[in-house]
This record gives structure tokens, C-alpha cells and sequence, in this order.
């Protein structure tokens, strides 16, 4: 089998030289200000500049001073006018792409400008980065002796009208749309196979399209992929997709935290063989890749046309924003950027732990809006996560789905956490499963241990045990099925968990509650 990727492999050398690894905090305040002045400098005569005045900022305190901090909505009617056709409005030229995100607190969706800047500067230089990291640290890679399997979403759009040549889908899909030629000779699937935008016709397209390919490596969402490789082991009649796919050797993936997933992953291929890179690819921007073996953290990409700056949680006030060189490691904060798709001083909702400074490596801790602190608790997504995963190592359990909320104290009991959970493997016991996640999520929550300290604030959570491809049904009927949309999994009201407790029932005759807690609390918020 010929192995190009000893020649190839140079190209991608270039990415990992020392300069770019950012070793000490002067280095990353250099790359950061050559980032601003670049993106303020081309973006000083567009609507947005002149309204604030961008020839005039000479520093990033005077940035940080003049032009305000915004969330989608402050945005909303620029990128409408973008939609529409106009120029020169939040980064120069017209913007023709643009990829839909999740909704905002009205129920509308976002519509992120793909910019012509964002996709040369940002993404796919940010792609480049990733295969550059792995090769890195993989010296023995066949990586490009085959293919890459990559899944990606499509141009499906809730926007009414469009004006011609403007395309609004999933960011997987501009990326896919408008990928280098090149690259197709090493990509599956087809690229109309990738864009298709029904997951039911999608999903048997893309397994006949892989099954007889030499596929190296994989990328997307872990949870979507899960069902693929699922569905090709079973069409192949094999046990693991290594039977299938025996050059398989690294899964890039991103969109939601890996170790719930692991387990399942370990099942289903050959551990030996198998190895992982975690990658943090937004619809806003690529910004980080996993530079180091088995270890926390991603490298935050300085170079590729994002400005970062970190707010404190809590805090909604543009002066309390830091750049990288301020930021200390251990803490937690908002993730704020200015990016060449023309996102200025945009709050894009994810919350980063700094885990070092030299060089800059963050962790994703979750959603601004994914988190419990219905009771002081301080529930964040990647407490959550890491609970789940260890209390499925210890119990054996394994976990498909699951979202959480509060249950409010009323007259007859305090409050608690309720989890909604679709098993892949149930636990012998759910009510002994959620002992141990309730002990785990002490130990991950100092918060959560305090008010959970003699039952005096918040009872031991509970558990309502999901039908299966109740969340699926849920994403479908929210016209949010497909391989980059995801579950929220966690909520500081019932709006999410009570929408799709409404779908539990059982679709078929073979399907039985297992949990105990629906003896228990059979009004349904178990």
C-alpha cells in the first residue's frame, strides 16, 4: 500500500514550529496584538468600524474601552442586512455563506458570517493545525495511505428567503461546500452524500458509501459518529470497526465533551489501535486543538484571525474583560472574540478553564447557559461529564444521551437534580447508579458537596431512565436532527427536560421503564 505521508508530512512541519507554540506570555501578547491591529486595520472602514470609530484604536486598552461587548441579538439586524446582500457592514466585501446556529433566547437561529477572511485565515488553517498537532505527535502515522471520514451537516435552513448565491446551513456544510479540490481525492463521502440534510436517507448513504473504503481517520460530533460506526459494524457483520476499517487510527473530535463517550468508543474498536485528538471548531471559529498525549487541555491557536479576550463568569461589564496575557491559570471564564467573519467583541457562550499560560491550553467548561445553580451548586457541563464517566467506570454502565434540571423544593421535599437518561448498557441498579453519580459530582463540585452536606439544602439527585431515541425524536422535532446538532445537558430551569419528558412514552411493546424512581415519584419528575 503506497503511504504518502512522509512527504506530505513537511508540509504540516511548518505549522508546529517552535514560534507557534506561544512558550511564554510575551510571545502570546506579540501574536494577540498583530491579530487585532491586522483585524481592526482591514475592518476600519466597514459600518461597524466607522461606528466605532476603529481608526482611532491604537491599543487594546482603548479597544477594550470603545467598542462594546455584544451577544448575537446586538448583532442581529447587521448580519440581517449582511443576509440580504449588503456590504461592507461587519467585515469588507459581502458575505454569501453563512452558518446557522443554535437559536438564541427569542427561539430565532444565528446566522454566523462564513466570511472569505474566516474560511483561508481561521478554518481551514485551523483544520491544517490539527493534522499538523497529530503528526506531531505521532510520528508513525499512516494517516494519508487512505481516507478521512468526515461528517459533516447540511444547507438545511429555517431562514424564509435568500437572495441568490447566499447558502445558510451547518458550518460542517460551508466547510465541505467549499473545501479545496484536493482534498475530495482523501475525503468521503461524496460531497452530495455529506449535504444531505435528512439523517434518514443521510445515515444508510453514508454507511454504503464507507464500508469498502481504506478510512484512516474520522472526524465530527462524538455522539453522531457513534451512530455511524454502529450501523457500518452491523451492515458489515463485524464486532468492531476495526474489522471493518483496519487502518483506522485517530478520531478528531469536537462539539461536546469526549468522556461520556469513551467507554462506548473502546467497545466498538480496537483500543490498541485507536487514538483520539480533541479539536474546538465553533460555527464562530476554530480556536484550539489538543497539542499533547492523553493530557487536559487544547493549545489556543493565536495566529489564525481571532482576538480573545476572557470575562469572569458572572460579570457582563466590557471593562472586566482581559486579553491572553492576564488570564490565570486554574480559573474559569466567558470566551469573547474578534474574528475576521466579523464578530466583534462577541460573547459566543462557551465557558474556558485555563489550565496553563505558557502556553496558553484551555478546557471547554460549558455553555454560559449550560450549567445548575438553581441552589448555589455551580453544576458546569464538564463536572457533569466527568461525574457521568466515572460513575459508569465503576458501575459498568454506559450512557447514549442525557440532560439535567432542577426540581424545585415544594412543601413535602427539598430540592434536587433530576437526570434524564437514554442508556446504551443500563446499570444493574439505576437507584445505586445515581448514589454514585450523586458521591462523583460531590467530589468533581465543592458546591454542589456543600449544599449537599446532611440532605439540609438539596436532596440526592434523581434519575428517569429515557426510551430509547427519545432524544432524537426530541432533536427531529425541534427540525434539529443531524450530525452537528447536539443535546443540551444542563438547564437552570425545566424548559429543555420537560419538553422531552413530553416524548417519553414508549414507541414499541418491547421497550419497559427500568427505573425506580418512576415508583417513586409517579408524577413524571422523577
Amino acid at each position: 500500500m503506497i503511504n504518502p505521508t512522509p512527504l506530505i508530512r513537511p508540509w504540516f512541519g511548518r505549522r508546529c514550529r517552535p514560534d507557534r507554540g506561544w512558550t511564554s506570555v510575551k510571545s502570546a501578547q506579540a501574536a494577540q496584538a498583530r491579530t487585532l491591529a491586522w483585524l481592526l486595520t482591514t475592518a476600519r472602514d466597514t459600518a461597524y468600524g466607522i461606528r466605532h470609530r476603529f481608526r482611532e484604536i491604537g491599543s487594546y486598552d482603548t479597544f477594550r474601552a470603545t467598542v462594546p461587548l455584544v451577544t448575537y441579538p446586538d448583532l442581529r439586524a447587521d448580519i440581517e442586512r449582511m443576509v440580504a446582500g449588503g456590504r461592507d457592514i461587519l467585515w469588507p466585501g459581502r458575505c454569501r455563506r453563512f452558518a446557522q446556529s443554535s437559536g438564541t433566547s427569542d427561539g430565532k437561529s444565528k446566522y454566523i458570517p462564513v466570511t472569505d477572511a474566516s474560511l483561508r485565515v481561521n478554518h481551514y488553517a485551523g483544520g491544517a493545525d490539527v493534522v499538523a498537532r497529530y503528526l506531531n505527535l505521532y510520528p508513525d502515522s499512516r494517516l494519508f495511505a487512505g481516507k478521512s471520514f468526515i461528517l459533516g451537516g447540511s444547507f438545511a435552513t429555517e431562514h424564509a428567503t435568500l437572495p441568490p448565491g447566499v447558502r445558510i446551513g451547518d458550518l460542517s456544510a460551508n466547510l465541505i461546500e467549499n473545501i479545496n479540490p484536493l482534498a475530495n481525492l482523501v475525503r468521503i463521502p461524496s460531497k452530495e452524500i455529506a449535504l444531505m440534510s435528512d439523517w434518514t436517507r443521510k445515515l444508510p448513504a453514508l454507511v454504503e458509501a464507507s464500508l469498502r473504503e481504506n478510512v484512516t481517520n474520522i472526524s465530527g460530533v462524538p455522539s453522531w459518529f457513534l451512530t455511524v460506526l454502529r450501523e457500518v459494524i452491523r451492515r458489515a457483520g463485524a464486532t468492531t470497526i476495526h474489522d471493518v476499517w483496519p487502518n483506522l487510527e485517530v478520531f478528531f473530535h469536537g462539539g461536546i465533551a469526549f468522556g461520556p463517550y469513551r467507554d462506548q468508543y473502546r467497545a466498538i474498536t480496537d483500543p490498541a489501535r485507536m487514538r483520539y485528538l480533541e479539536t474546538y471548531n465553533a460555527s464562530e471559529g476554530f480556536f484550539a486543538v489538543q497539542d499533547r498525549r492523553d493530557t487536559p487541555g487544547m493549545l489556543l491557536l493565536l495566529d489564525i484571525g481571532i482576538f480573545y479576550e476572557f470575562l469572569p463568569l458572572g460579570s457582563s461589564d466590557a471593562l472586566d474583560a482581559i486579553p491572553v496575557w492576564q488570564v490565570q491559570p486554574g480559573h474559569t471564564y466567558q470566551l469573547i472574540i474578534s474574528s475576521c467573519n466579523g464578530l466583534w467583541r462577541y460573547a459566543i457562550g462557551d465557558t474556558v478553564r485555563v489550565e496553563s499560560v505558557e502556553p496558553l491550553r484551555i478546557s471547554i467548561a460549558g455553555r454560559t447557559k449550560s450549567f445548575i445553580n438553581a441552589f448555589g451548586e455551580e453544576l458546569m457541563v464538564y463536572n457533569a461529564d466527568n461525574a457521568l464517566a466515572d460513575t459508569c467506570g465503576i458501575t459498568g454502565a454506559s450512557v447514549a444521551n442525557y440532560t439535567a434540571a432542577p426540581v424545585y423544593a415544594d412543601g413535602a421535599a427539598r430540592g434536587r437534580h433530576q437526570w434524564l437518561i437514554e442508556w446504551n448498557t443500563p446499570p444493574a441498579s439505576v437507584e445505586a447508579f445515581a448514589d454514585e453519580l450523586d458521591r462523583q459530582l460531590q467530589r468533581q463540585n465543592s458546591d454542589y458537596q456543600a449544599k449537599r452536606t446532611g440532605g439540609i439544602f438539596l436532596d440526592r439527585l434523581s434519575i428517569t431512565t429515557a426510551r430509547p431515541g427519545l432524544f432524537d425524536d426530541w432533536l427531529a422535532s425541534t427540525g434539529k436532527l443531524g450530525g452537528q446538532r447536539k443535546v443540551p445537558r444542563l438547564a437552570n430551569d425545566r424548559t429543555t427536560i420537560e419538553a422531552i419528558l413530553k416524548l417519553n412514552t414508549p414507541k414499541n411493546a418491547e421497550y419497559s421503564e427500568p427505573s425506580e424512581n418512576s415508583k417513586k415519584y409517579p408524577d413524571g419528575n422523577s
